[in-house]
């Protein structure tokens, strides 16, 4: 692999990374993922406990699926 094609690489990984970004911006907007009913939250005497686990399995199927669909389309 010479510099160019890294480079180049690094660049895409960049702007996907920038894409991303603004999707998880616009979303956190659009959408109150953080308050899903499987997400457990403990509330004691001066500590808070979050665990968004239903949020996490939202965003890993969303995920899976698009990255399994930007992998077809560039095969």
């Amino acid at each position: 692999m010479d510099a160019s094609t890294l480079g180049r690489g690094l660049m895409y990984l960049g702007g996907g990374l920038v894409v991303l970004g603004g999707l998880v911006v616009l979303l956190g907007r659009a959408l109150d993922l953080g308050h899903l009913p499987g997400d457990l939250v403990y509330r004691g005497d001066g500590v808070r406990v979050y665990v968004p686990i239903a949020t996490m399995v939202v965003l890993s199927v969303v995920l899976t699926l698009l990255v399994n669909l930007a992998l077809r389309l560039f095969r």
